[in-house]
């Protein structure tokens, strides 16, 4: 099983991100598929979730209106397209997903800074 995040790197603030993870060694459609993030000295946060099919998806209440997270099937990728970030958005993002079993990728950094 794996799950490879990229797309992270330094942006200035106002800038956008396009994250993806692509996803292997499991039956990628099941899973609920969700972003995290984990910013330095604090605990990990959830960030968006998108259910198997795509229908249904949640944000954290400071991503909503910036961030939106889709998936693709067919490809196992899913994403995370930020927009307007902000310093404050600057952390480690990980994919996670989970469908009884929990998987967890390494993350990807993101730095929002001028």
């Amino acid at each position: 099983v794996q799950l490879v995040e990229s797309g992270g790197g330094l942006v200035q603030p106002g800038g956008s991100l396009r994250l993806a993870c692509v996803a292997s060694g499991f039956t990628f459609s099941r899973y609920v598929l969700s972003w995290y993030r984990q910013a330095p000295g604090k605990e990990r946060e959830l960030v968006a979730s998108i259910n198997n099919a795509g229908g249904s998806t949640n944000y954290v209440d400071s991503g909503k209106g910036r961030f939106t997270i889709s998936r693709d099937n067919a490809k196992n990728t899913v994403y995370l397209q930020m927009n307007s970030l902000k310093p404050e958005d600057t952390a480690v993002y990980y994919c996670n997903a989970r469908w009884g079993m929990d998987y967890w990728g390494k993350g990807t950094l993101v730095t929002v800074s001028s």
